[in-house]
This record gives C-alpha cells, sequence and structure tokens, in this order.
C-alpha cells in the first residue's frame, strides 16, 4: 500500500515517522552504518581524549544545540 504523502497531514507524516523510527531501533541489526559515521566517531574520541573536545552534561548540551539554530 503505497503512502499518498501529498494528502498526509504534517501530524500524520510525523507519526509515520515515529513508526518507521521504532520499527528500524527494534531491528538495529540489520541497519547498516555508513563508513562515514565510523570515522567521524573515531574522529570524536580522538578529539575528547585529546582534550579538544570535552563531555558536555546534558542541559549544557541542549543550551548549546539551541543556541546554534538559525
Amino acid at each position: 500500500m503505497p503512502l499518498e504523502l501529498e494528502k498526509m497531514t504534517v501530524k500524520e507524516k510525523l507519526r509515520a515517522l515515529e513508526l518507521l523510527w521504532d520499527d528500524l531501533c527494534r531491528h538495529a541489526e540489520g541497519v547498516p552504518s555508513p563508513k562515514w559515521h565510523e570515522e567521524i566517531l573515531a574522529d570524536r574520541v580522538i578529539r575528547h581524549e585529546a582534550g579538544e573536545d570535552p563531555a558536555l552534561d546534558w542541559r549544557a548540551a541542549k543550551e548549546r544545540i539551541r543556541n546554534n539554530l538559525p
């Protein structure tokens, strides 16, 4: 049954995304991760261990994200 995206409301589209994401999470072992994800994570570990990118608590991380929104 194909989805008719043009006819869906934003609420319906968001619900569909939630359902898809939940399903993917339940079967994460079958979802391949691109090579560039591994490269970015490895770079972040190196920067963190070198003290260049310290860990933030969740409150500080959310504030940082909010401050960088357009």
